[in-house]
């Protein structure tokens, strides 16, 4: 990004808030440039349309500018420092057999937030899965290996390197795609350990199981 435009979003970061004289003033530039580099940042979704500050003088309004909610991702984030912190201090606490019920109760939750077709056709619920998982980052797709069965592939997870220190964190997913599409995949490729992306195998043939069931790691 463009230096100027980092300067001000480290602006509006800090102060929550600013007019374009007050960052004008700050970066040394003109109101015209404040405003050319606001309107991009605007555009791309970085900051929020400017509202009005009320004053308490007559006079010509004044309009504040703040970030917008996307601006959030330019700044650094610890948040896999953080989970592997929570999870190192879960397992002291707990058996592996609670860490792993947890995971599978986190799983089930998210795939309960799945809005499913119904009825008996299995491609189009491996198609709506595969868009729930692509709108929460998972770089998802599926190709049909032959008459029953189907493969899946996930190029992205969102909490790969999580994942790379607590496998158990990939029972997750297990039970997600289990609870998603009625049946339990096959991991045949796994990120966690150094594949560049985990493939599944799933069949619409297999005996359907609850996604209670306690997958393989």
């Amino acid at each position: 990004m463009q230096v100027t435009r980092e300067h001000i979003l480290r602006i509006l970061k800090e102060r929550h808030q600013a007019t374009v004289a007050e960052l004008s003033h700050e970066l040394g530039l003109t109101a015209v440039t404040v405003r050319h580099h606001l309107e991009i940042l605007h555009r791309e979704g970085l900051v929020a349309a400017p509202i009005v500050r009320r004053r308490k003088a007559p006079g010509r309004p004044r309009y504040v500018y703040t970030l917008a909610e996307k601006a959030s991702t330019f700044f650094p984030k610890r948040y896999g420092h953080l989970v592997n912190l929570i999870l190192s201090e879960v397992r002291l606490h707990l058996s592996p057999a609670e860490v792993n019920q947890m995971m599978k109760n986190i799983g089930e939750h998210i795939a309960d937030q799945a809005i499913l077709p119904g009825g008996g056709d299995f491609e189009a619920r491996l198609v709506a899965t595969v868009e729930f998982l692509n709108d929460r980052g998972y770089l998802a797709r599926w190709e049909q290996r032959n008459d029953n069965e189907y493969l899946l592939y996930i190029t992205n997870c969102p909490y790969e390197r999580v994942a790379r220190q607590h496998h158990e964190v990939c029972t997750i997913d297990i039970i997600m795609i289990t609870r998603l599409l009625g049946t339990p995949p096959q991991r045949i490729a796994w990120a966690a350990q150094g594949e560049h992306q985990c493939t599944y195998v799933v069949s619409p043939r297999r005996a359907t199981r609850s996604a209670s069931v306690q997958p393989s790691l």
